[in-house]
């Protein structure tokens, strides 16, 4: 008998990608500190284009527009948590 799982991974094309990102362990602080720096802390880019005072359109944030949004900032809060707790580091600069 299939799982809904089974069925919905089916159609998920980019399971193995999520599955990747949620399975990657941080142990090194470099690779951490680089994470931290990539990944941005809120969705970007969200803005209105105004144009003598006239709105013409809005660009929705781009976490909107990410469909591995959540697996991404999982990976920046295992990069931030290895820093601050294995590395004792203040990860403040990174908030």
């Amino acid at each position: 008998m299939t799982s809904f799982t089974q069925i919905q991974h089916r159609y998920d094309f980019l399971y193995p990608l999520r599955q990747w990102l949620e399975s990657t362990k941080i142990q090194n602080p470099e690779f951490a500190h680089f994470l931290c720096k990539l990944i941005p802390a809120q969705c970007p880019f969200e803005r209105d284009v105004v144009v003598f005072g006239c709105k013409l359109f809005h660009i929705p944030p781009m976490c909107k527009l990410n469909p591995l949004y959540e697996e991404v900032v999982g990976l920046r809060f295992k990069a931030l948590c290895y820093l601050a707790d294995e590395c004792g580091e203040d990860i403040s600069a990174y908030c």
